[in-house]
């Protein structure tokens, strides 16, 4: 009979659905126990604040308001010196001295600063410099469920300085609203730092390098990407091109031509593109999907050559820079043992 059950496609549907259910309820308890903790802590700093409590009753406060509290919650952790401190250091960075900005009010009516774990806001409070700045960061954790690490990787590569800084047409190329949604979803400068070039690398090699760390490209490129296709065939008359590498993203709805190129900026780079912009709408494009846009990826570019080029095409196209790490000089990767060499070395010891 237990069989029977196992194999019955209505028990094993809803089964998925009551296991589907359940994950979903606890998310949600899980989501509610943060939000009234940091709602705590968040009430917790502000009577700290407003009560003047160091100046009220002296420099020995903390200790003895953090024994005070472990003695009476045994079993709860969180009221450290340290932690008290963040606490009221939390509602000092958000309140500005007890102005909350209507910004700030509306986050707050949203709940926003509450769904958040507090090591992300311990990362929030060291790290941003402005109020804009972490709830900028807050709306990406909420929105993406970045980790705690990833949400440092991006503060340190100036994701909120980055993201909708990339030169584009768009506003004169694409109908609104998509003309704002995808001047947002680019960036310039993409930070590359996850690769390890030589000096005097090549195209393809950094075309290589990228799609052989195509999840942290996609984390790199921003939510909504998904990976389609490197040298992507394109038969446009009786000749054939192929496209660096093609994306399509889902919050846009629509396909995302990406070329790359190691050096500064060229206008003619644009034409190439923009021919490539046009195959993909005319072959790849659905019925439901929006205009494909263009992205040139270089390594430096003049704005102003930049700007003149792109006012000079009714292709949707965006120009970005990148960024490196250090690379490495063009004889270090020789004068490293192979992986076989390695191998070697081990079997014979």
């Amino acid at each position: 009979m237990d069989k029977q059950i196992k194999t019955d496609n209505d028990y094993k549907i809803w089964l998925a659905e009551l296991k589907h259910r359940i994950r979903q309820s606890q998310i949600k308890a899980a989501v509610k126990v943060n939000t009234e903790l940091i709602r705590m802590y968040w009430e917790l700093g502000q009577d700290i604040v407003e009560k003047q409590s160091e100046s009220r009753w002296g420099k020995g406060f903390f200790n003895e308001l953090s024994r005070d509290l472990k003695e009476a919650f045994p079993d709860m952790e969180g009221f450290s010196v340290t932690n008290l401190k963040y606490m009221k250091r939390m509602y000092l960075f958000y309140s500005h001295d007890n102005v909350i900005r209507q910004q700030l009010a509306d986050e707050l009516h949203e709940h926003l600063l509450f769904t958040i774990p507090w090591w992300h806001h311990i990362v929030l409070m060291t790290k941003c410099k402005t109020i804009e700045e972490a709830l900028f960061y807050i709306h990406k954790i909420v929105e993406n469920g970045w980790s705690r690490n990833v949400l440092m990787n991006f503060i340190e590569a100036g994701l909120y300085k980055a993201e909708g800084m990339a030169l584009t047409n768009f506003t004169n190329c694409l109908p609104n609203p998509q003309s704002d949604l995808a001047q947002q979803t680019l960036k310039d400068p993409y930070n590359f730092d996850f690769l390890t070039m030589r000096e005097g690398y090549a195209e393809r090699e950094l075309e290589d390098a990228l799609t052989k760390n195509i999840t942290k490209l996609l984390l790199e490129l921003g939510n909504g990407f998904a990976y389609v296709g490197r040298q992507v065939r394109l038969e446009i008359g009786e000749e054939e091109y192929f496209a660096d590498l093609l994306f399509y993203n889902y919050k846009l709805r629509c396909f995302v031509v990406t070329e790359l190129k190691t050096g500064r900026f060229r206008a003619e780079y644009i034409s190439k593109l923009g021919l490539y912009v046009s195959a993909v709408n005319h072959q790849m494009r659905h019925e439901d999907d929006n205009p494909t846009i263009g992205l040139l990826i270089c390594k430096t570019k003049d704005e102003v050559v930049a700007k003149y080029t792109l006012e000079n095409t009714n292709q949707p196209i965006g120009i970005s820079e990148y960024q490196l790490a250090e690379s490495f000089p063009k004889d270090f990767r020789s004068s490293l043992p192979s992986i076989e060499e390695i191998e070697k070395e081990l079997k014979d010891e």
